[in-house]
């Protein structure tokens, strides 16, 4: 079986039973993880927010929940 790579550093990253910061291979490379989404470096696909001068809105929905079956 292959051992998982740390996602920051590339290193081994030791099985969860035995390693409390998995999928990282240590308490740092998930702080630095962390440290990337609270910077915005990381970011997740979506349609554009617009804002007005009341502050950003949510996009208008495409579809009714009542017409998906």
């Amino acid at each position: 079986m292959a051992v998982p790579k740390c996602p920051i550093c590339h290193r081994d990253a030791l099985p969860k039973a035995g390693n409390p910061a998995f999928p990282f291979c240590s308490r740092r490379c998930r702080l630095v993880d962390l440290g990337k989404w609270l910077g915005e470096e990381y970011r997740v696909a979506g349609d554009p927010i617009e804002e007005d001068e009341d502050g950003p809105t949510a996009p208008p929905r495409t579809g009714n929940r009542e017409d998906v079956h």
